[in-house]
């Protein structure tokens, strides 16, 4: 079959073989999606599955006492863990041997204050959950900035001492609010380790108001 000529083609031809495709095809038939817009739709797919920011986890919904009384134990033993390392960065930190050394007691107090921890979730037959922790990196990073800008000896120590007992406060609410929620889920003994967490927190910061205390009044008298 030989090909039409270019002068028989027109117009009114093509315009035949158009309206024609048209009635073939049918209307419904879907749209192949372009091979990059595929790719955009499986990345979104991805992100609504994942965490928007990386290392954090969906938090899943507290919906009784027992279930809250576990996220704020779990948050006070994460800070006794974290608390460990940062004492003894602000023991290093001090260079002076008395203050040092109540910085290391109280890093030797976090250890057993985290085995009471680890007791009280014993009791209730639950285990620790993962909690947030930038509190406390944020906190140390504060510390090492600020504690760069001192030149001051005497800054210095009592710039330590007041991150010291900043950080023994930052978790005194909590336990106080646990101490009345052990009662009221029947856990006294929970209460009573959490009592005596509280005392050894309480005790130490009395201990660093007197070393503040000290050092000023060593200042005035040279």
């Amino acid at each position: 079959m030989e090909a039409p000529d270019s002068e028989s083609f027109g117009p009114r031809d093509a315009r035949t073989r158009t309206a024609r495709y048209l009635r073939e095809t049918p209307k419904s038939a879907p749209l192949a999606p372009k091979p990059h817009l595929a790719g955009e739709s499986a990345i979104r797919k991805r992100e609504d599955r994942c965490p928007s920011k990386k290392g954090e986890e969906k938090r899943m919904p507290i919906k009784t006492p027992k279930e809250l009384f576990v996220v704020m134990l779990s948050d006070l033993r994460h800070g006794a863990e974290r608390s460990h390392t940062i004492y003894e960065e602000l023991g290093q930190a001090a260079q002076n041997r008395e203050i040092k050394e109540a910085l290391d007691a109280r890093d030797f107090i976090s250890k057993q204050i985290l085995s009471r921890l680890d007791e009280c979730f014993r009791l209730i037959g639950e285990k620790p959950v993962q909690r947030d922790q930038r509190l406390y990196e944020e906190f140390v990073e504060g510390f090492r900035k600020e504690l760069a800008e001192i030149q001051s000896p005497l800054v210095r120590k009592l710039f330590i001492l007041s991150r010291a007992s900043r950080l023994m406060h930052l978790r005194v609410g909590e336990y106080m609010a646990l101490i009345a929620a052990a009662d009221m889920l029947d856990h006294p003994a929970v209460g009573v380790l959490l009592e005596t967490c509280l005392a050894d927190k309480l005790a130490f910061v009395e201990r660093t108001k007197r070393l503040i205390r000290e050092q000023v009044r060593e200042k005035v008298a040279a």
